[in-house]
């Protein structure tokens, strides 16, 4: 019942952060967009605080206990080379998907974007193949 609260909670928080954004600024809280907008230097503290608040949120959730604590903070069973890798597939997919499952999944459905949904769909139907691939095939 706990993991159920907290994906409430944190589904809730993101929900209100996303709107927030749209609300301040008139922006869409695509993760993949507000990184790429920063790192290239494009105008606005916005984009850095909003970022921090990210990193902020993951550094915290262990020491207020939120979470499923133990598995999830910080056991990665990955090398640094996979995880580079994986990481480069996940921009090389935003860049070719223009946006990212925050982009598409939590502003575009909820903007009724057909774009969006089919993008959706295709990013969690692949999520759920490398899943499948990784634990029963050995991949």
């Amino acid at each position: 019942m706990a993991s159920l609260t907290n994906a409430l909670a944190g589904g809730a928080l993101i929900g209100a952060a996303s709107a927030g954004l749209l609300l301040v600024n008139g922006r869409v809280a695509g993760i993949s967009g507000i990184l790429g907008g920063a790192v290239r230097g494009q105008p606005g503290l916005w984009r850095w605080t909003f970022l921090a608040g990210l990193i902020a949120a993951g550094l915290l959730a262990p020491l207020l206990q939120l979470g499923n604590v133990g598995s999830s903070t910080g056991d990665i069973p990955a090398s640094l080379t996979v995880l580079g890798i994986a990481g480069a597939l996940v921009g090389f997919g935003t860049a070719i998907g223009a946006g990212c499952t925050s982009g598409h999944g939590v502003c575009g459905i909820s903007n009724f974007s057909l774009r969006s949904l089919v993008a959706t769909l295709i990013f969690m139907a692949v999520a759920g193949a490398t899943v499948f691939a990784v634990r029963h095939l050995g991949v």
